[in-house]
């Protein structure tokens, strides 16, 4: 298996990728998305180490419930309609939704980028995409074989994803 993974800048954005990638057989088991919970309902350590001001919005709304990305994403199967609200240490509050998900929820002491190195995501570039998180950049990681992962990285590059990557098997 391979991790390919893009950075956007939207929801809207990041709706569009799910949407295709849907349509091209990846299902909710390859796809996780990762935000800032604007609504600060995340839970556990971390809650605390938002800053002031930047609560509240991931490209202009308020992502903290499902339903908010429900027309887009929960009209190709729900992805977030069982999304999860924590806390992240450094991070503050996200949603995530997918396989990524689980691997947070059992591992909120190493953070985001604890959680991308169990996908095999270098510690380094784990960091840097917990940053673009923490500056409210929805994270799109999905799991495929060798041709589908370029497939998902062509289908988030046309998306609008920047900083695409595929990172080898785990």
């Amino acid at each position: 298996m391979a991790t390919t993974i893009g950075v956007f800048d939207s929801r809207e954005q990041a709706e569009r990728a799910v949407q295709e990638l849907r349509q091209r057989g990846f299902s909710e088991q390859d796809v996780s998305l990762v935000a800032r919970d604007q609504g600060g309902r995340g839970r556990g350590p971390g809650r605390g180490d938002m800053e002031a001001g930047d609560e509240g919005m991931v490209g202009g709304e308020n992502i903290s419930d499902g339903t908010m990305w429900g027309g887009g994403i929960g009209a190709v199967g729900g992805l977030l309609a069982s999304a999860g609200a924590l806390a992240i240490p450094g991070i503050g509050p996200i949603i995530a939704a997918g396989p990524l998900a689980a691997a947070l929820s059992g591992a909120v002491a190493g953070g985001l980028a604890g959680g991308l190195l169990d996908m095999g995501i270098p510690e380094d570039r784990g960091r840097q995409l917990e940053e673009d998180v923490k500056q409210g950049r929805v994270l799109c990681v999905v799991e495929a074989d060798g041709g589908r992962a370029e497939e998902a990285a062509q289908i988030l590059r046309a998306a609008g994803a920047r900083n695409v990557e595929t990172h080898g098997a785990r």
